[in-house]
């Protein structure tokens, strides 16, 4: 046994938290959100990772998966089965009809060129080399036709703001369909921005900064500040959806969806698809994390469309959970952005790579051979 002065010497240099240097492997997703506010300005950062008002939601979306942060009546534990045929774990599954690799992919987020030169660029090459769907943001600073050049074979699907000129939205909807995009997602949970203090307090006015490449297309390609279009339009409700149908071919995905109620009206209103999301706890701060609303809105549905999930899912055993409680598939926002800082295109494969190993471990380790196993049976809630 070992002395206990050696051991007061030795313990805390062990237990120093140390960021990964070139000479280090990148061996989780965390890894690389370290490195990636080692690169970034401090106001970029804070807009990346910024949640809304306390953060509560932002922190508890993570959290909920594990329950160590917070104080909560239940935990979501794994209930592996053993001694079953796990040699050939496949991960493959299908979205909207379409097969991806892994039922891994990338949530819509803004202004990728903020953190690496060819912004949505690098990202759209990531998701088509490793076979998964990447939702391209309103916000995009590439122009959707560059996006769909660099990587042709991807699967993409568009997130759209609906934009209080109806016109405007119509000609980039048939836009984006023309594109070969093969979903629309509609997000829901914005009909005013949440209150971000990190934003406020860096002065961080992206509206002046930044031009949106895609309605300035629509504009007759004139360069006009984002400020001045005002582009989210406030009034869009459930009756709108129907225009919104009547304008494109592609399936319909709501992204903000947290309720029951909300999901029985998608199905009302023949949605195709939901996503269970709270923006990452960018919008309203205190409302339930994604993974806790998720049975809720699966229930709702009765399996007449699929749920998706976005927001926390930070390990491959954290997708299990989710597919587990009936996510046809999870998707990805403040990590791809990590994986993009450090390295773009190339850091953004390798954090895929690192998840969906982890994902396939994951299953293996609980006995599924197929995305398809993976059930209920597979979780417990227990008590703390």
């Amino acid at each position: 046994m070992l002395p206990f002065f050696f051991l007061s010497k030795q313990l805390p240099d062990a237990l120093i938290p140390t960021i990964p240097g070139p000479e280090m492997p990148l061996a989780c997703l965390t890894d690389f959100r370290a490195l990636a506010q080692e690169r970034l300005p401090k106001s970029t950062w804070d807009f990346i990772e910024g949640g809304a008002d306390d953060s509560f939601t932002r922190d508890d979306n993570i959290a909920a998966f594990k329950r160590k942060l917070f104080v909560a009546e239940h935990r979501i534990r794994l209930r592996p089965r053993y001694l079953k045929n796990v040699v050939n774990v496949d991960t493959r599954t299908t979205i909207q009809g379409e097969e991806i690799t892994a039922p891994i992919c990338i949530s819509p987020t803004g202004f990728h060129c903020l953190v690496w030169p060819d912004g949505e660029m690098s990202t759209a090459r990531a998701a088509q080399a490793a076979g998964v769907c990447y939702i391209t943001s309103t916000f995009a600073t590439c122009a959707l036709e560059d996006i769909a050049a660099t990587a042709p074979r991807g699967l993409r699907w568009f997130q759209l703001y609906v934009h209080p000129d109806r016109q405007l939205s119509k000609q980039l909807v048939q836009r984006v369909e023309s594109l070969g995009f093969k979903a629309l997602v509609i997000t829901v949970d914005v009909p005013k921005l949440g209150n971000r203090r990190h934003d406020i307090r860096n002065q961080l006015d992206l509206k002046l900064n930044l031009l949106l490449k895609d309605f300035y297309w629509l504009k007759e390609r004139t360069s006009m500040p984002y400020f001045q279009m005002s582009p989210i339009d406030s009034s869009i409700c459930w009756n709108d959806l129907s225009w919104l149908q009547s304008i494109t071919r592609l399936p319909i995905i709501l992204k903000g969806i947290l309720t029951k109620e909300d999901a029985e009206l998608a199905v009302k209103h023949n949605i195709h698809g939901i996503i269970v999301s709270n923006h990452g706890g960018r919008q309203l701060d205190d409302v339930l994390a994604s993974i806790d609303a998720l049975a809720e809105v699966v229930a709702a549905v009765k399996g007449k469309m699929e749920v998706y999930l976005d927001g926390g899912i930070r390990t491959g055993n954290d997708v299990l959970k989710a597919l587990a409680l009936g996510a046809k598939c999870v998707f990805l926002g403040r990590p791809i952005l990590w994986g993009l800082a450090y390295k773009g295109e190339d850091g953004v494969k390798e954090l895929l790579n690192i998840i969906k190993n982890e994902f396939h471990t994951s299953m293996a380790l609980t006995g599924c051979q197929s995305v398809a196993e993976i059930s209920q049976d597979m979780i417990q809630f227990s008590r703390l």
